[in-house]
C-alpha cells in the first residue's frame, strides 16, 4: 500500500518538481541530461522512453507513435517545447532522432513480425513451396527429397509427412526464420541438426525452431527484447534483426540442451522454459546483446 501511495506521488507530483529543480541548478532538460550523460544504447534510449512516456506535454508523448517520416519535424518540435539551444548542445537533436529511431521502430517491427506470424503456409503459393523445398536442400544437401509428401521431412525434424501442418501456430514466420538460420549459418545449421538427430539426446529440428520462434515473438511482444535491440541497432530495427535473434536463441539452445542431457524429449517443455529464463535474465542486463559468435555466410 505503501509503494502504491509512494509510486503515485513520485508520478504526480514530486517527478515534475524535482525534474524542475535540477533544470533550475543544471540548465538542461531531463532528456538532454540523459542524452548527454549515457552513451548511446539501451540505458540511454530506455531513459529517453520513460521520461517521454511520463511527459505531461502532449508532443513528448505523442512522439512515441511518430513515424519514420515525421521523426525529423517530432525532433524539431521536441527541441523547441523544451527551449533547447542548438548551438548550446549540438549533439542533442542527433542523439535524441536515434533514441526515437529504436523506440517507435521497435513498434514497427512487431508489427512486420506479427504480420508474417499471420501469414498461413500456403502448398499452392510457389514461393512458401520454393522456401521449404530450399530449407531441405540447406540441411540435406546430399540427400534428393524423393516427393514433396514424404516421410523424409521427418529427417529435418517435422512431425509428419507434411510440413504444413507444423507452421499452424506460428505461420511463415517460423519457416522464413528456419530458412534465414540455415541460409546465412549454414555450417552451424547442419551441427545443430546433427545434435537433434542423436539417438539418445536427439530433439525435432524443425519443431523445436519453430517453438523457438515463438520464445522470440513472445519476447517482442512483451517489450523484452528492447534492450537486446536498443544496444545492437543504431536506428530502426528491421526484420532480418530478429531474424538475427531467433538464430542466437537456435543455436544457444541446442548449447544448452546438449549440455543439460535431458533423460527424455518428454522433459522438452521442462528444459525449454529453464532456457527461457536463463534469456530472460540476460534481458535484464541494460548491456544486454544477444548476438551469434560464429561467422555468418553474407
Amino acid at each position: 500500500m505503501f509503494g502504491f501511495i509512494w509510486t503515485y506521488l513520485y508520478t504526480s507530483i514530486l517527478r515534475y518538481w524535482l525534474k524542475w529543480f535540477i533544470r533550475q541548478a543544471t540548465g538542461k532538460c531531463e532528456l538532454q541530461r540523459i542524452c548527454s550523460g549515457h552513451k548511446a544504447g539501451a540505458t540511454r534510449t530506455s531513459k529517453a522512453e520513460y521520461s517521454l512516456s511520463s511527459s505531461k506535454n502532449k508532443v513528448l508523448r505523442g512522439a512515441l507513435k511518430t513515424n519514420k517520416d515525421h521523426l525529423e519535424h517530432c525532433v524539431d518540435q521536441i527541441t523547441k517545447e523544451k527551449n533547447v539551444k542548438p548551438q548550446e548542445d549540438p549533439l542533442f537533436k542527433e542523439s535524441l532522432r536515434i533514441c526515437l529511431l529504436q523506440i517507435t521502430g521497435n513498434s514497427s517491427l512487431y508489427i512486420s513480425v506479427e504480420e508474417l506470424r499471420k501469414e498461413v503456409f500456403n502448398p499452392e503459393n510457389q514461393e512458401h513451396e520454393a522456401m521449404l523445398l530450399k530449407l531441405w536442400d540447406l540441411l540435406m544437401p546430399a540427400v534428393k527429397l524423393e516427393s514433396r509428401i514424404t516421410k523424409q521431412w521427418g529427417d529435418i525434424g517435422f512431425q509428419g509427412d507434411d510440413p504444413k501442418t507444423d507452421f499452424r501456430g506460428m505461420g511463415m514466420l517460423g519457416l522464413i526464420n528456419l530458412v534465414f538460420f540455415s541460409e546465412n549459418y549454414t555450417e552451424e545449421a547442419r551441427q545443430v541438426l546433427s545434435h537433434a538427430n542423436h539417438p539418445k539426446l536427439g530433439y525435432s529440428y524443425a519443431i523445436v525452431g519453430i517453438n523457438l520462434t515463438e520464445m522470440a515473438y513472445s519476447l517482442l511482444k512483451s517489450g523484452a527484447l528492447k534492450p537486446h535491440f536498443y544496444n545492437t541497432v543504431p536506428g530502426t530495427p528491421e526484420l532480418r534483426h530478429f531474424h538475427q535473434l531467433y538464430c542466437y536463441l537456435a543455436y544457444e539452445f541446442d548449447k544448452f540442451w546438449v549440455a543439460e542431457e535431458p533423460e527424455s524429449i518428454m522433459l522438452f517443455n521442462q528444459y525449454r522454459e529453464k532456457f527461457h529464463n536463463i534469456v530472460k535474465t540476460h534481458l535484464q542486463d541494460p548491456d544486454v546483446t544477444l548476438s551469434m559468435t560464429v561467422g555468418s555466410n553474407n
